[in-house]
């Protein structure tokens, strides 16, 4: 989380773009993305490009999104491991091997998690926590969701802490034991709900003292010009356009 942090404080030219701007194209590639039919997948390859396009103007090794979220990226790919067996009829030939249209729907299906987590990624890498809820309340998302979201991302280290603390302590008392037994668990994880409630309870109370009412100043009011929004409206014409027409297919039949 803090190099993330640390990546969103840069100044590339992605870096200086509206947040607003940001969160439209990241959600509208997203949409886009996802309403490509299962079995077209030429027309899915092309839109690759925009999300690694954004990585090397903003300076990010493309790398760096599977790195961090190598978690992730498994149970995504698993999505559709089942297509084959369910979807057994043939849609093409290629150089005598037989492909299924389950096999072109779990390669579909894979792409679309994968490169929506590449742009949502690139989002939070190009843009602090704090730009992203001043963008959502700017379209009037609920104030709860986006102080819900702020405060988790800005808090889930006071968690991690607890448990680490607890942790600390189980280990000293059992010193030879690897791991946690089972039958400290229930007690272990009730431990932990309540001594995190309470150091909620006062952060929340610090939050009431210092005139928390419910919204918060999320960023600093920068001004950004109008050359953020002709950018996005400039990309999403393009996304656009390469929805509307297979530019993958069409560039292959002129080579």
């Amino acid at each position: 989380m803090d190099a993330i942090h640390e990546m969103a404080s840069g100044s590339s030219p992605i870096h200086r773009l509206s947040p607003g701007a940001k969160l439209l194209l990241t959600v509208s590639f997203i949409m886009i993305v996802l309403s490509f039919p299962k079995y077209q997948l030429t027309g899915l390859f092309f839109f690759v490009l925009f999300p690694v396009i954004g990585y090397q103007v903003a300076g990010i090794p493309v790398s760096t999104c599977f790195r961090k979220l190598w978690v992730v990226l498994p149970l995504v790919c698993a999505v559709g491991i089942f297509n084959p067996f369910f979807d057994r009829k043939i849609l093409a030939v290629i150089a005598g091997v037989k492909i299924s249209g389950g096999v072109i729907s779990m390669l579909s299906l894979m792409l679309k998690g994968i490169f929506c987590l590449m742009a949502s990624f690139l989002l939070v890498a190009t843009t602090t926590i704090e730009e992203i809820c001043a963008a959502l309340r700017k379209i009037h998302c609920p104030k709860m969701l986006t102080a819900l979201l702020l405060l988790t991302f800005r808090y889930v280290h006071v968690l991690l802490e607890e448990v680490s603390l607890m942790t600390d302590a189980y280990h000293l008392r059992a010193p030879h034991q690897k791991g946690i037994h089972h039958s400290a668990w229930g007690s272990f994880l009730g431990q932990l709900i309540l001594r995190t409630a309470d150091r909620g309870s006062m952060l929340y109370e610090s939050m009431i003292l210092r005139g928390f009412h419910g919204e918060f100043l999320y960023a600093e009011n920068k001004k950004y010009s109008r050359l953020s929004w002709l950018v996005a409206g400039f990309v999403l014409l393009l996304m656009i356009g390469a929805r509307l027409v297979d530019l993958t297919a069409l560039l292959g039949s002129l080579l």
